[in-house]
């Protein structure tokens, strides 16, 4: 349960109740290998089919890391994925049967150990 859930503001209009976000960040290394085309052409579209079925599936973006904050450094990420669903127990529902054949592609787009994260959307527009 969030800290923030019961807060009226003038932006209580933009909170978001139930939204889930999981977060599969890929960190940017130099000399770690991460194939962007197969990522986008191949795993996604895999991953979308597979995880979408569920009805706790609420959406997906998928992210290239540009830069940094300061001109001309390097992105801190060279990609993360965001799944939305209702719920961190409907994400789960969702991956678990599939958690071999998704892992068990990775290594044709990435050497990169990536970083999850879960995280309750608070705001959205």
């Amino acid at each position: 349960m969030s800290q923030f859930q019961g807060l009226t503001a003038p932006i209580s209009h933009l909170y978001v109740t139930a939204m889930i976000r999981i977060s599969i960040l890929y960190p940017n290394s130099e000399g770690a290998r991460f194939d962007l085309r197969y990522y986008v052409e191949t795993h996604m579209p895999l991953s979308i089919g597979l995880l979408g079925r569920h009805p706790g599936f609420k959406g997906v973006s998928v992210e290239h890391g540009l830069g940094g904050a300061v001109p001309g450094a390097p992105a801190p990420f060279v990609a993360m994925c965001h799944f939305l669903f209702s719920s961190a127990e409907d994400f789960m529902a969702a991956f678990t049967p599939h958690a071999a054949v998704l892992q068990g592609d990775m290594p044709n787009y990435t050497d990169i150990e990536p970083v999850i994260q879960f995280n309750e959307v608070l705001i959205a527009r």
